[in-house]
């Protein structure tokens, strides 16, 4: 059986180390717990929180996910919409920035802690 490649395994959001355990307890259309991370990964329990608050980083990843999706909301409205009214403008970026908010919560974890976090890749 062929391993996840580093990329799969963010997009499933899988233990950076073993690349099989699960990084949240609850699924991502769940919004009990939302922003929840386990402990330890239930595959090869590796500590998922290498200091208390390591998150808070993340919120650098998650605003940055929003002000992109801003940018894009109000390019393509631009783009499509010869004169737009300001209740366009508005209402796709909040109704963009409410339906896409768990994953851009659960992303920049993923990233932050792929990114910042000291776990390796082990292998099988």
């Amino acid at each position: 059986m062929s391993n996840k490649s580093g990329f799969q395994a963010m997009l499933g959001a899988k233990c950076p180390q073993c690349r099989k355990g699960d990084l949240f307890p609850v699924s991502p259309f769940s919004f009990r717990k939302i922003s929840a991370i386990n402990q330890t990964c239930p595959n090869c329990n590796a500590n998922l929180n290498p200091e208390p608050d390591f998150y808070y980083g993340a919120m650098y990843i998650s605003y940055a996910f929003s002000v992109a999706l801003v940018i894009t909301a109000l390019t393509a409205i631009n783009i499509l919409i010869e004169k737009p009214e300001l209740w366009m403008y508005l209402t796709t970026v909040v109704v963009g920035n409410l339906l896409l908010f768990p994953a851009m919560l659960r992303y920049s974890k993923v990233l932050y802690l792929y990114g910042l976090g000291k776990l390796k890749y082990k292998g099988d």
